[in-house]
């Protein structure tokens, strides 16, 4: 469940335990012990988590839980009858030891974790490959629990991450993405930063293609722009860790950025690569989001440069500052907010596909399509791009067409 670095662990949590022995089945009805890497980023994930596991259990499955849920809550999990065995963030890597050992739980705290866990993946099927570079958070935004399941920031040095790229590359991997918490704070706790990175990254290693996670505002600088500018592996896709459009809304949540300052700098990021894809998350009714606030948000959103914007419902999550504020909101408003900017999303991704027809790109292609024999492959601008011929995992120069892409 939830983020792309979840998604990422949930890969090697899978190898490890083949590579122990077990198989791994594509149905529930097959298998003997059901796994979830759980998210905690919103309530509606935590009660998710719970009916999958309850789910697996009524199945004659032995459930684990590890992830966020089970970093946070802990050993009252245990509680459950529909939970066996519960497993912190960092404890999932060792999951085959620990159902071999019968331990029952094994959470870890890491909010004095100093080093940051460094594992591996080998997966070959895939063209495009996510390497984890950061973990944990230094922010305290006020509606986020995740610092407290995650701990503070980490960073893999450059080292690991130049050998980890190669070693994708050598495999035939032709694009990685690079993910974490909150990866803008890559090279803090190392007396460095994600610029030097990346600048390193561009002349040690061969792939031809690399991709950022999500970034706070902030984090993207004259600087990188400059160099990202002239990157010859750089995809021009920018995922802007936004949350709001509303000023008074973003104080509330503790975020230290303007509307102003991130309206320009997208204006700054179009000028200098012309049809970037800029992506963003907007939390829908937020505490103390007036009717007037959320106006201010809907025409912000509607006048800036943004591709496509990922919107979910404030969620309230005990342990934060936010779950103290005054102002909160009927479910009913907060889903018709995110219903309305869903539909502003869907909007400014039709008009930045339009953008797009015409022009030749660079196409990865991915895989092929069923029994019709396209391919799927995806531009570095982020588009998905459907052809009648080609080949798995090549580059290929397409030019774009409103029938080929989606």
């Amino acid at each position: 469940m939830g983020c792309k670095s979840n998604q990422f662990e949930g890969q090697i949590v899978a190898e490890k335990l083949v590579e122990a022995g077990y198989e791994q089945v594509k149905k529930l009805e097959d298998a003997e012990i059901y796994i979830l890497n759980s998210c905690s980023v919103t309530h509606k994930s935590d009660n998710e988590a719970m009916y999958l596991l309850r789910h697996a259990h009524g199945l004659g499955l032995k459930t684990v839980l590890t992830g966020c849920i089970a970093q946070i809550e802990k050993e009252k999990l245990l509680e459950e009858p529909f939970i066996d065995y519960v497993y912190g963030n960092e404890d999932k890597f060792e999951i085959a030891k620990y159902l071999q050992e019968n331990e029952t739980f094994v959470v870890r705290d890491l909010m004095n974790a100093n080093e940051f866990c460094k594992v591996t993946l080998d997966d070959t099927s895939k063209t495009r490959i996510s390497l984890k570079i950061q973990d944990g958070c230094d922010n305290r935004c006020s509606y986020c629990i995740i610092p407290y399941g995650r701990g503070k920031s980490r960073s893999a040095d450059s080292e690991f991450i130049i050998n980890e790229i190669n070693r994708y590359a050598e495999q035939g991997y032709k694009e990685v993405v690079f993910t974490g918490i909150h990866i803008g704070l890559w090279g803090k706790d190392l007396g460095r930063e994600l610029l030097d990175l990346l600048k390193e990254i561009e002349v040690k290693t061969s792939i031809p293609r690399y991709r950022l996670g999500s970034l706070n505002p902030l984090e993207i600088t004259p600087e990188m722009l400059d160099f990202l500018q002239d990157s010859e592996k750089f995809c021009p896709h920018f995922h802007l860790s936004l949350q709001s459009a509303c000023n008074r809304t973003l104080k509330r949540m503790n975020r230290h950025y303007t509307v102003e300052y991130y309206l320009e700098q997208m204006e700054d990021i179009v000028s200098r690569f012309g049809r970037p894809f800029l992506g963003s998350d907007i939390i829908a009714g937020f505490c103390g989001e007036t009717d007037e606030d959320f106006e201010i948000t809907v025409e912000n959103l509607k006048k800036s440069r943004l591709s496509q914007i990922h919107t979910f419902p404030y969620s309230i999550r005990k342990g934060t500052i936010a779950e103290k504020l005054d102002g909160h909101l009927p479910d009913e408003v907060k889903e018709e907010r995110a219903r309305i900017i869903k539909e502003i999303s869907a909007q400014k991704f039709e008009e930045f596909i339009q953008s797009n027809i015409g022009l030749e790109e660079e196409v990865l292609i991915e895989k092929r399509l069923g029994k019709d024999g396209r391919y799927k492959g995806v531009t570095r601008n982020y588009l998905t791009v459907h052809l009648d011929d080609g080949e798995f995992n090549t580059l290929k120069k397409v030019v774009l067409q409103k029938n080929n892409l989606c």
